[in-house]
C-alpha cells in the first residue's frame, strides 16, 4: 500500500505543479485552488508512503515522478521542447528511478 500511495503522491505533485503554472502566479482562483488541495493530498500520501518505506527511497520517487510527470506535461500540454539532451536527462531520471527502486528492501 506505501508504493501505491507514493505513487500517487507523486502524480498528484505533477497536478498541482501543472495548476500552479495555470494559476499565473496564484491569480486564478479555480487553479490556485487545485493547486492548494493537490500539495496537501500529496504531501499526505508522501507522509503515509514514509512510514514503512526510507525516506530516501520514498522522495527520490515522489521528486522523480514529480520531474517526468511535469517534463511530461510541459511538452504536451504548454509546447515545451523535447530535444534530443532533455530526453536523455528524463530518461537517465527514470534510470536513477527504477535503480531506487530495486535498491529498496521494502
Amino acid at each position: 500500500m506505501a508504493w501505491f500511495s507514493l505513487i500517487i503522491a507523486g502524480i498528484l505533485e505533477v497536478v498541482w505543479a501543472f495548476s500552479m503554472k495555470q494559476s499565473e502566479g496564484f491569480t486564478k482562483v479555480g487553479a490556485s485552488v487545485v493547486t492548494i488541495i493537490t500539495v496537501v493530498a500529496s504531501f499526505l500520501l508522501l507522509s503515509y508512503s514514509m512510514k514503512s518505506l526510507p525516506l530516501g527511497t520514498a522522495y527520490t520517487i515522489w521528486t522523480g515522478i514529480g520531474a517526468i510527470g511535469a517534463f511530461a506535461v510541459g511538452i504536451a500540454f504548454l509546447g515545451e521542447p523535447a530535444g534530443t539532451l532533455r530526453i536523455l536527462a528524463a530518461v537517465m531520471i527514470i534510470g536513477g528511478l527504477l535503480l531506487m527502486k530495486l535498491s529498496s528492501a521494502a
